[in-house]
Protein backbone atom coordinates (compact mmCIF):
# COMPACT_ATOMS: atom_id res chain seq x y z
CA UNK A 1 0.00 0.00 0.00
CA UNK A 2 1.40 3.36 -0.98
CA UNK A 3 1.91 6.04 1.62
CA UNK A 4 -0.70 8.60 2.52
CA UNK A 5 0.09 12.18 3.51
CA UNK A 6 -1.71 13.34 6.63
CA UNK A 7 -1.23 16.37 8.82
CA UNK A 8 0.94 16.71 11.90
CA UNK A 9 1.00 13.15 13.28
CA UNK A 10 3.28 12.78 16.29
CA UNK A 11 4.08 9.68 18.32
CA UNK A 12 2.32 9.52 21.68
CA UNK A 13 4.27 10.83 24.62
CA UNK A 14 4.27 9.52 28.16
CA UNK A 15 2.82 11.53 31.00
CA UNK A 16 0.20 14.26 30.70
CA UNK A 17 -1.49 14.91 27.35
CA UNK A 18 0.08 17.66 25.24
CA UNK A 19 -1.65 21.05 25.47
CA UNK A 20 -4.03 21.77 22.63
CA UNK A 21 -2.32 25.11 22.01
CA UNK A 22 -3.04 28.83 21.81
CA UNK A 23 -4.78 28.67 18.43
CA UNK A 24 -7.22 26.06 19.70
CA UNK A 25 -7.84 28.24 22.75
CA UNK A 26 -8.90 31.09 20.49
CA UNK A 27 -11.19 28.80 18.52
CA UNK A 28 -12.61 27.38 21.76
CA UNK A 29 -13.28 30.86 23.16
CA UNK A 30 -14.96 31.97 19.93
CA UNK A 31 -17.19 28.90 20.03
CA UNK A 32 -17.97 29.48 23.72
CA UNK A 33 -19.11 33.09 23.24
CA UNK A 34 -21.06 32.12 20.15
CA UNK A 35 -22.84 29.42 22.13
CA UNK A 36 -23.61 31.94 24.86
CA UNK A 37 -25.39 34.11 22.31
CA UNK A 38 -27.06 31.06 20.75
CA UNK A 39 -28.25 29.81 24.12
CA UNK A 40 -29.83 33.14 25.05
CA UNK A 41 -31.70 33.27 21.76
CA UNK A 42 -32.57 29.57 21.73
CA UNK A 43 -34.24 29.92 25.12
CA UNK A 44 -35.85 33.30 24.54
CA UNK A 45 -37.50 32.58 21.18
CA UNK A 46 -39.68 29.60 22.23
CA UNK A 47 -40.49 31.28 25.56
CA UNK A 48 -41.67 34.36 23.68
CA UNK A 49 -43.66 32.05 21.41
CA UNK A 50 -45.51 30.57 24.40
CA UNK A 51 -46.81 34.07 25.16
CA UNK A 52 -48.35 34.09 21.68
CA UNK A 53 -49.67 30.51 21.44
CA UNK A 54 -49.84 27.18 23.33
CA UNK A 55 -50.40 25.12 20.17
CA UNK A 56 -47.80 22.26 20.12
CA UNK A 57 -47.77 22.28 16.32
CA UNK A 58 -46.93 25.98 16.08
CA UNK A 59 -44.24 25.62 18.75
CA UNK A 60 -42.78 22.66 16.84
CA UNK A 61 -42.61 24.80 13.71
CA UNK A 62 -40.01 26.95 15.47
CA UNK A 63 -37.95 23.84 16.13
CA UNK A 64 -38.34 22.79 12.51
CA UNK A 65 -37.27 26.24 11.31
CA UNK A 66 -34.02 25.91 13.26
CA UNK A 67 -33.02 22.86 11.20
CA UNK A 68 -34.52 23.83 7.83
CA UNK A 69 -31.40 25.79 6.76
CA UNK A 70 -29.36 22.56 6.93
CA UNK A 71 -31.70 21.08 4.31
CA UNK A 72 -31.53 23.98 1.85
CA UNK A 73 -28.15 25.51 2.68
CA UNK A 74 -26.00 22.74 4.18
CA UNK A 75 -24.14 21.92 0.96
CA UNK A 76 -23.71 25.55 -0.21
CA UNK A 77 -22.39 26.36 3.27
CA UNK A 78 -19.83 23.58 2.88
CA UNK A 79 -18.73 24.95 -0.49
CA UNK A 80 -18.33 28.42 1.04
CA UNK A 81 -16.30 27.05 3.94
CA UNK A 82 -13.96 25.12 1.61
CA UNK A 83 -13.45 27.93 -0.90
CA UNK A 84 -13.36 31.06 1.26
CA UNK A 85 -11.40 32.14 4.30
CA UNK A 86 -12.98 30.14 7.11
CA UNK A 87 -12.14 32.82 9.66
CA UNK A 88 -14.09 35.44 7.74
CA UNK A 89 -16.96 33.01 7.23
CA UNK A 90 -17.24 32.61 11.00
CA UNK A 91 -17.18 36.38 11.49
CA UNK A 92 -19.82 36.98 8.80
CA UNK A 93 -22.11 34.28 10.17
CA UNK A 94 -22.13 35.81 13.62
CA UNK A 95 -22.60 39.32 12.25
CA UNK A 96 -25.78 38.16 10.51
CA UNK A 97 -27.04 36.37 13.61
CA UNK A 98 -26.34 39.41 15.76
CA UNK A 99 -28.33 41.61 13.39
CA UNK A 100 -31.25 39.15 13.52
CA UNK A 101 -31.24 39.21 17.33
CA UNK A 102 -31.35 43.02 17.31
CA UNK A 103 -34.23 42.94 14.84
CA UNK A 104 -36.30 40.56 16.98
CA UNK A 105 -35.56 42.64 20.08
CA UNK A 106 -36.79 45.81 18.37
CA UNK A 107 -39.98 44.08 17.21
CA UNK A 108 -40.57 42.78 20.74
CA UNK A 109 -40.12 46.20 22.34
CA UNK A 110 -42.42 47.89 19.81
CA UNK A 111 -45.12 45.23 20.19
CA UNK A 112 -44.89 44.22 16.52
CA UNK A 113 -43.62 40.68 17.08
CA UNK A 114 -45.67 37.66 16.01
CA UNK A 115 -45.05 33.99 15.23
CA UNK A 116 -44.12 34.78 11.62
CA UNK A 117 -41.28 37.10 12.67
CA UNK A 118 -40.08 34.51 15.19
CA UNK A 119 -39.97 31.95 12.39
CA UNK A 120 -38.04 34.35 10.16
CA UNK A 121 -35.56 35.13 12.92
CA UNK A 122 -35.09 31.43 13.68
CA UNK A 123 -34.36 30.76 10.01
CA UNK A 124 -31.71 33.50 9.95
CA UNK A 125 -30.10 32.06 13.10
CA UNK A 126 -30.10 28.67 11.39
CA UNK A 127 -28.44 29.91 8.21
CA UNK A 128 -25.73 31.55 10.30
CA UNK A 129 -25.28 28.31 12.24
CA UNK A 130 -24.66 26.28 9.07
CA UNK A 131 -21.72 28.55 8.26
CA UNK A 132 -20.27 29.02 11.75
CA UNK A 133 -20.50 25.39 12.88
CA UNK A 134 -19.25 24.03 9.55
CA UNK A 135 -16.25 26.39 9.63
CA UNK A 136 -15.49 25.58 13.28
CA UNK A 137 -15.46 21.83 12.60
CA UNK A 138 -13.29 22.32 9.52
CA UNK A 139 -10.75 24.42 11.44
CA UNK A 140 -10.22 22.00 14.35
CA UNK A 141 -7.86 19.64 12.42
CA UNK A 142 -5.80 22.70 11.40
CA UNK A 143 -5.07 23.81 14.97
CA UNK A 144 -4.53 20.47 16.80
CA UNK A 145 -2.70 17.22 16.13
CA UNK A 146 -4.49 14.22 14.66
CA UNK A 147 -4.30 12.22 17.90
CA UNK A 148 -5.84 15.18 19.81
CA UNK A 149 -9.08 15.27 17.82
CA UNK A 150 -11.24 13.38 20.32
CA UNK A 151 -10.03 15.64 23.15
CA UNK A 152 -10.46 18.81 21.07
CA UNK A 153 -13.98 17.89 19.99
CA UNK A 154 -14.84 17.03 23.59
CA UNK A 155 -13.60 20.43 24.77
CA UNK A 156 -15.61 22.25 22.09
CA UNK A 157 -18.76 20.32 22.94
CA UNK A 158 -18.19 20.73 26.68
CA UNK A 159 -17.95 24.49 26.22
CA UNK A 160 -21.15 24.49 24.20
CA UNK A 161 -23.03 22.53 26.83
CA UNK A 162 -21.61 24.40 29.81
CA UNK A 163 -22.36 27.84 28.39
CA UNK A 164 -25.70 26.87 26.89
CA UNK A 165 -27.11 24.81 29.75
CA UNK A 166 -25.56 26.35 32.87
CA UNK A 167 -25.23 29.98 31.88
CA UNK A 168 -27.30 31.00 28.87
CA UNK A 169 -30.54 29.13 29.48
CA UNK A 170 -30.94 29.83 33.22
CA UNK A 171 -29.97 33.47 32.69
CA UNK A 172 -32.29 33.77 29.69
CA UNK A 173 -35.20 32.43 31.75
CA UNK A 174 -34.63 35.03 34.47
CA UNK A 175 -34.08 37.83 31.94
CA UNK A 176 -37.27 36.77 30.15
CA UNK A 177 -39.18 37.24 33.41
CA UNK A 178 -37.78 40.80 33.61
CA UNK A 179 -38.30 41.74 29.95
CA UNK A 180 -39.17 39.71 26.87
CA UNK A 181 -36.53 41.44 24.76
CA UNK A 182 -33.65 41.46 27.27
CA UNK A 183 -32.23 37.99 26.35
CA UNK A 184 -32.22 39.03 22.69
CA UNK A 185 -30.31 42.26 23.38
CA UNK A 186 -27.64 40.43 25.35
CA UNK A 187 -27.51 37.65 22.76
CA UNK A 188 -26.78 40.19 20.04
CA UNK A 189 -23.93 41.61 22.11
CA UNK A 190 -22.57 38.10 22.71
CA UNK A 191 -21.86 37.61 19.02
CA UNK A 192 -19.27 40.43 18.98
CA UNK A 193 -16.47 38.56 20.78
CA UNK A 194 -16.36 35.51 18.46
CA UNK A 195 -16.30 37.84 15.45
CA UNK A 196 -13.03 39.36 16.70
CA UNK A 197 -11.51 36.05 17.80
CA UNK A 198 -12.28 34.35 14.49
CA UNK A 199 -10.31 37.02 12.63
CA UNK A 200 -7.35 36.46 15.00
CA UNK A 201 -7.02 32.77 14.12
CA UNK A 202 -3.82 31.83 12.21
CA UNK A 203 -3.58 31.69 8.43
CA UNK A 204 -3.55 27.86 8.58
CA UNK A 205 -7.17 28.05 9.73
CA UNK A 206 -8.26 29.93 6.60
CA UNK A 207 -8.31 26.89 4.33
CA UNK A 208 -7.17 23.29 4.22
CA UNK A 209 -3.48 22.92 3.49
CA UNK A 210 -1.89 21.09 0.58
CA UNK A 211 -0.05 18.83 3.04
CA UNK A 212 -3.37 17.73 4.48
CA UNK A 213 -4.84 16.46 1.22
CA UNK A 214 -5.13 12.71 1.03
CA UNK A 215 -4.38 11.30 -2.36
CA UNK A 216 -5.66 8.62 -4.65
CA UNK A 217 -4.88 5.76 -2.28
CA UNK A 218 -7.42 6.94 0.29
CA UNK A 219 -9.56 4.04 -0.85
CA UNK A 220 -6.96 1.69 0.64
CA UNK A 221 -7.02 3.54 3.95
CA UNK A 222 -10.74 3.38 4.68
CA UNK A 223 -12.55 0.16 3.90
CA UNK A 224 -14.63 0.27 0.78
CA UNK A 225 -13.74 3.81 -0.32
CA UNK A 226 -12.66 4.29 -3.93
CA UNK A 227 -12.74 8.06 -4.52
CA UNK A 228 -11.06 9.85 -7.35
CA UNK A 229 -7.69 11.56 -6.72
CA UNK A 230 -8.09 14.91 -5.02
CA UNK A 231 -6.43 18.19 -5.91
CA UNK A 232 -2.91 18.69 -4.63
CA UNK A 233 -3.45 22.24 -3.44
CA UNK A 234 -6.17 23.94 -1.41
CA UNK A 235 -6.58 26.76 -3.88
CA UNK A 236 -7.94 24.43 -6.57
CA UNK A 237 -11.72 24.64 -6.58
CA UNK A 238 -13.27 21.20 -6.07
CA UNK A 239 -16.93 20.95 -7.10
CA UNK A 240 -19.48 19.90 -4.49
CA UNK A 241 -20.22 16.87 -6.65
CA UNK A 242 -16.74 15.55 -5.84
CA UNK A 243 -17.61 15.51 -2.13
CA UNK A 244 -20.91 13.78 -2.86
CA UNK A 245 -19.14 11.19 -4.98
CA UNK A 246 -16.57 10.64 -2.23
CA UNK A 247 -19.32 10.08 0.36
CA UNK A 248 -21.28 7.78 -1.97
CA UNK A 249 -18.28 5.52 -2.65
CA UNK A 250 -17.24 5.38 1.01
CA UNK A 251 -19.39 2.44 2.12
CA UNK A 252 -18.83 2.76 5.86
CA UNK A 253 -19.33 6.54 6.02
CA UNK A 254 -22.37 6.36 3.77
CA UNK A 255 -24.02 3.68 5.90
CA UNK A 256 -23.29 5.49 9.15
CA UNK A 257 -24.79 8.69 7.74
CA UNK A 258 -28.00 6.80 6.95
CA UNK A 259 -28.08 5.40 10.49
CA UNK A 260 -27.42 8.85 11.97
CA UNK A 261 -30.25 10.29 9.86
CA UNK A 262 -32.74 7.76 11.21
CA UNK A 263 -31.69 8.15 14.85
CA UNK A 264 -31.38 11.93 14.56
CA UNK A 265 -34.89 12.18 13.18
CA UNK A 266 -36.11 10.11 16.13
CA UNK A 267 -34.52 12.59 18.53
CA UNK A 268 -35.98 15.56 16.64
CA UNK A 269 -39.39 13.85 16.73
CA UNK A 270 -39.12 13.31 20.47
CA UNK A 271 -37.82 16.75 21.36
CA UNK A 272 -40.45 18.71 19.43
CA UNK A 273 -42.73 19.09 22.49
CA UNK A 274 -39.93 19.39 25.09
CA UNK A 275 -40.77 22.90 26.25
CA UNK A 276 -44.50 22.21 26.56
CA UNK A 277 -43.73 18.82 28.14
CA UNK A 278 -41.99 20.48 31.08
CA UNK A 279 -44.38 23.45 31.24
CA UNK A 280 -47.70 21.60 30.97
CA UNK A 281 -47.06 17.99 32.03
CA UNK A 282 -44.82 18.75 35.01
CA UNK A 283 -45.96 22.30 35.77
CA UNK A 284 -42.58 24.07 35.53
CA UNK A 285 -42.94 27.91 35.55
CA UNK A 286 -41.64 29.74 32.50
CA UNK A 287 -38.96 31.63 34.44
CA UNK A 288 -37.60 28.34 35.86
CA UNK A 289 -37.34 26.40 32.60
CA UNK A 290 -33.68 27.39 32.25
CA UNK A 291 -32.89 25.76 35.59
CA UNK A 292 -34.56 22.54 34.45
CA UNK A 293 -32.46 22.50 31.30
CA UNK A 294 -29.40 23.16 33.47
CA UNK A 295 -30.14 19.89 35.23
CA UNK A 296 -30.31 18.19 31.85
CA UNK A 297 -27.04 19.90 30.96
CA UNK A 298 -25.25 18.10 33.78
CA UNK A 299 -25.61 14.88 31.83
CA UNK A 300 -24.59 16.46 28.54
CA UNK A 301 -21.50 18.05 30.07
CA UNK A 302 -20.44 14.82 31.74
CA UNK A 303 -20.76 12.99 28.44
CA UNK A 304 -18.59 15.53 26.65
CA UNK A 305 -15.86 15.39 29.28
CA UNK A 306 -15.82 11.60 29.61
CA UNK A 307 -16.27 10.59 25.97
CA UNK A 308 -12.57 10.74 25.01
CA UNK A 309 -11.59 8.63 28.03
CA UNK A 310 -14.31 6.12 27.26
CA UNK A 311 -13.11 5.84 23.67
CA UNK A 312 -9.53 5.30 24.86
CA UNK A 313 -10.64 2.53 27.20
CA UNK A 314 -13.33 0.65 25.29
CA UNK A 315 -12.84 1.68 21.67
CA UNK A 316 -14.72 4.14 19.49
CA UNK A 317 -17.18 1.65 18.02
CA UNK A 318 -18.21 0.10 21.34
CA UNK A 319 -18.71 3.50 22.92
CA UNK A 320 -20.82 4.77 20.03
CA UNK A 321 -22.97 1.63 20.09
CA UNK A 322 -23.51 1.75 23.85
CA UNK A 323 -24.35 5.45 23.71
CA UNK A 324 -27.22 4.82 21.32
CA UNK A 325 -28.66 2.03 23.46
CA UNK A 326 -28.49 4.25 26.54
CA UNK A 327 -30.08 7.17 24.71
CA UNK A 328 -32.99 5.01 23.55
CA UNK A 329 -33.65 3.69 27.05
CA UNK A 330 -33.54 7.16 28.59
CA UNK A 331 -35.86 8.56 25.92
CA UNK A 332 -38.51 5.97 26.81
CA UNK A 333 -37.98 6.76 30.50
CA UNK A 334 -38.71 10.44 29.85
CA UNK A 335 -42.02 9.47 28.31
CA UNK A 336 -43.05 7.41 31.33
CA UNK A 337 -41.57 9.72 34.00
CA UNK A 338 -44.09 10.13 36.86
CA UNK A 339 -42.66 13.46 38.09
CA UNK A 340 -40.29 16.29 37.34
CA UNK A 341 -37.29 14.77 39.17
CA UNK A 342 -37.42 11.49 37.25
CA UNK A 343 -38.07 13.36 34.00
CA UNK A 344 -34.99 15.56 34.45
CA UNK A 345 -32.78 12.60 35.44
CA UNK A 346 -33.93 10.57 32.44
CA UNK A 347 -33.51 13.54 30.10
CA UNK A 348 -30.04 14.16 31.54
CA UNK A 349 -29.17 10.52 30.86
CA UNK A 350 -30.28 10.93 27.27
CA UNK A 351 -28.19 14.09 26.96
CA UNK A 352 -25.18 12.24 28.42
CA UNK A 353 -25.52 9.49 25.82
CA UNK A 354 -25.94 11.93 22.92
CA UNK A 355 -22.81 13.82 23.99
CA UNK A 356 -20.84 10.60 24.25
CA UNK A 357 -21.88 9.77 20.67
CA UNK A 358 -21.17 13.24 19.27
CA UNK A 359 -17.52 13.42 20.35
CA UNK A 360 -16.22 10.24 18.62
CA UNK A 361 -18.54 10.77 15.65
CA UNK A 362 -17.07 14.23 15.09
CA UNK A 363 -13.48 12.98 15.45
CA UNK A 364 -14.20 10.05 13.14
CA UNK A 365 -15.35 12.37 10.37
CA UNK A 366 -12.29 14.57 10.81
CA UNK A 367 -9.97 11.57 10.55
CA UNK A 368 -11.65 9.96 7.55
CA UNK A 369 -12.68 12.88 5.31
CA UNK A 370 -9.87 14.57 3.32
CA UNK A 371 -9.45 18.17 4.57
CA UNK A 372 -9.83 19.61 1.06
CA UNK A 373 -13.34 18.12 0.96
CA UNK A 374 -14.25 18.44 4.61
CA UNK A 375 -16.53 21.48 4.46
CA UNK A 376 -18.54 20.19 1.51
CA UNK A 377 -18.73 16.63 2.80
CA UNK A 378 -19.84 17.79 6.25
CA UNK A 379 -22.41 20.04 4.59
CA UNK A 380 -23.78 17.07 2.65
CA UNK A 381 -23.81 14.89 5.76
CA UNK A 382 -25.71 17.48 7.75
CA UNK A 383 -28.08 18.11 4.87
CA UNK A 384 -28.90 14.39 4.83
CA UNK A 385 -29.24 14.24 8.62
CA UNK A 386 -30.20 17.61 10.08
CA UNK A 387 -32.01 18.54 6.87
CA UNK A 388 -34.64 15.90 7.66
CA UNK A 389 -35.17 17.15 11.21
CA UNK A 390 -37.80 19.78 10.27
CA UNK A 391 -40.14 17.08 8.97
CA UNK A 392 -39.52 14.90 12.03
CA UNK A 393 -40.05 17.87 14.36
CA UNK A 394 -43.39 18.79 12.77
CA UNK A 395 -44.53 15.16 12.96
CA UNK A 396 -43.48 15.13 16.61
CA UNK A 397 -45.58 18.24 17.18
CA UNK A 398 -48.60 16.57 15.59
CA UNK A 399 -48.24 13.47 17.77
CA UNK A 400 -47.69 15.70 20.82
CA UNK A 401 -51.09 17.26 20.13
CA UNK A 402 -52.50 13.87 21.15
CA UNK A 403 -50.20 13.30 24.15
CA UNK A 404 -47.06 15.23 25.09
CA UNK A 405 -45.42 12.02 26.36
CA UNK A 406 -46.01 9.92 23.26
CA UNK A 407 -43.20 11.29 21.02
CA UNK A 408 -40.53 10.26 23.56
CA UNK A 409 -41.81 6.69 23.79
CA UNK A 410 -42.15 6.22 20.03
CA UNK A 411 -38.75 7.77 19.28
CA UNK A 412 -37.04 5.60 21.90
CA UNK A 413 -38.42 2.47 20.25
CA UNK A 414 -37.18 3.60 16.83
CA UNK A 415 -33.69 4.41 18.18
CA UNK A 416 -33.44 1.04 19.94
CA UNK A 417 -34.49 -0.86 16.83
CA UNK A 418 -32.11 1.03 14.53
CA UNK A 419 -29.18 0.49 16.91
CA UNK A 420 -29.87 -3.23 17.17
CA UNK A 421 -30.05 -3.61 13.39
CA UNK A 422 -26.82 -1.63 12.85
CA UNK A 423 -24.78 -3.12 15.69
CA UNK A 424 -22.05 -4.51 13.43
CA UNK A 425 -21.75 -1.26 11.47
CA UNK A 426 -21.43 0.95 14.55
CA UNK A 427 -18.95 -1.27 16.36
CA UNK A 428 -16.72 -1.36 13.27
CA UNK A 429 -16.02 2.38 13.75
CA UNK A 430 -12.90 1.51 15.77
CA UNK A 431 -11.31 -0.27 12.79
CA UNK A 432 -12.07 2.65 10.49
CA UNK A 433 -10.06 5.08 12.59
CA UNK A 434 -7.36 2.82 14.02
CA UNK A 435 -3.68 3.81 13.63
CA UNK A 436 -3.15 0.82 11.35
CA UNK A 437 -5.82 2.12 9.02
CA UNK A 438 -4.05 5.45 8.70
CA UNK A 439 -0.65 4.20 7.66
Amino acid sequence: MTSVTVSRIRPPESGRPRPLGRDFSRLWTAAAFSNLADGLGRTAVPLIATTLTRDPLLISLLGAAAFLPWLVFGVPAGVIVDRLDRRRVMALANSVRGAAAVGLAVLTVTGSLDIVWLLVGTLVFGFGETLFDNATNAIIPSVVERDQLDRANGRIQAAQITIDSFVAQPVAGVLFAVSLALPLWLGAAGYLVPIALALLLPLDAARSRASDVIGADQGDVVAGAVPEPLPAAPDVAVPAGEALRYLWHHRFLRALVVFTSVVGCAFAFAQAPTLLYFLDVHGVPEFAIGFVTAGVGVGALAGSLLAARMVARWGRGNVMWGANLAAAACMVAVGFAPGIVVAVIAYAGMAFAVSVWNVPWGALRQQIIPPALFGRTLGIIRTLTWGLFPVATILGGLVASIDLRLPFIAAGAVCLTATAVCTRLIRSASAQSSPAASE
